[in-house]
């Protein structure tokens, strides 16, 4: 699975990206992140639309988010490792009542860290952490 490929743009340096808030980050990493669940899951069985939006809700929650973050960091680059604890000390975002406070922090680190990825082009990385993440996953549609 491969994510935004053929798209001519242009790349940020580490150090432009870096000047961006891990919450800005989030904010792109959120659609990034968004757009491969829908994307897994459309190639894993084609349904109605209702039962692929259950699933999506399944995946793109901050309790799953936060289930992976464990697996994500263990396979991390340093930087990449700098990019998810910023993500997930950042302030200032209030949790949804349907959330524990650590597990939104922890979704939040993830989507920062995909956001920091795409601005620097590394879809591959991308892809390869994504594939890392749902590896295991067992949805009963």
């Amino acid at each position: 699975m491969t994510l935004f490929t053929d798209m001519e743009r242009k790349y940020l340096t580490e150090r432009e990206v870096n000047q961006y808030s891990p919450l800005t980050l989030a904010f792109l990493g959120d659609s990034v992140y968004d757009t491969l669940v829908r994307d897994f899951l459309l190639r894993k069985a084609n349904m109605p639309v209702a039962k692929l939006h259950s699933a999506k809700i399944k995946l793109v929650c901050a309790e799953f988010q936060s289930s992976v973050y464990d697996i994500t960091a263990e396979n991390l680059s340093e930087k990449e490792f700098a990019v998810l604890k910023r993500g997930r000390n950042a302030t200032g975002n209030t949790v949804p009542k349907h959330a524990e406070a650590v597990d939104y922090r922890r979704a939040t680190a993830i989507e920062s860290l995909f956001g920091y990825l795409f601005l620097l082009g590394r879809n591959d990385r991308i892809n390869e952490l994504f594939n890392i993440m749902t590896e295991n996953v067992l949805l009963d549609f």
